[in-house]
């Protein structure tokens, strides 16, 4: 029962002592991103929306190098600075789910990574 490590240069490296991901029998365990431009690792604008589009094509990566996808999901987390972008955050995100949607939580919180407005993290299987 080992655990196998995700690591893409097609999304932002950690920054931090975590992996982009790990999987365990099967299970990926996405880490949250950030709007870092993998290529940069800058935060690639102060607009929310774009700041979900970005998480949404980190997340995409790791999950694609993982050998699963978006439709794989079984859940997300969704962290936001400002509730009040929720229905901004919520279309976006959603037009990568247009069926059978995974399970999800999306919070408000104090403070994110590098002053963020949004970080997702997922579960998936493969």
């Amino acid at each position: 029962m080992l655990k196998k490590i995700v690591k893409t240069k097609k999304a932002p490296a950690a920054i931090g002592p975590y992996s982009q991901a790990v999987v365990h029998q099967n299970t990926l365990y996405c880490s949250g991103q950030i709007a870092l431009d993998p290529e940069s690792m800058e935060i690639i604008s102060d607009d929310v929306g774009e700041q979900t589009r970005q998480v949404m094509k980190n997340l995409e990566q790791v999950l694609l190098e993982a050998g699963s996808s978006f439709g794989k999901v079984l859940k997300c987390s969704i962290f936001l600075a400002n509730m009040d972008d929720f229905a901004d955050i919520n279309e976006i995100y959603g037009s990568y789910f247009p069926e059978n949607p995974p399970a999800r939580e999306t919070v408000e919180v104090s403070r994110l990574p590098k002053d963020v407005k949004i970080e997702i993290s997922c579960v998936a299987y493969i």
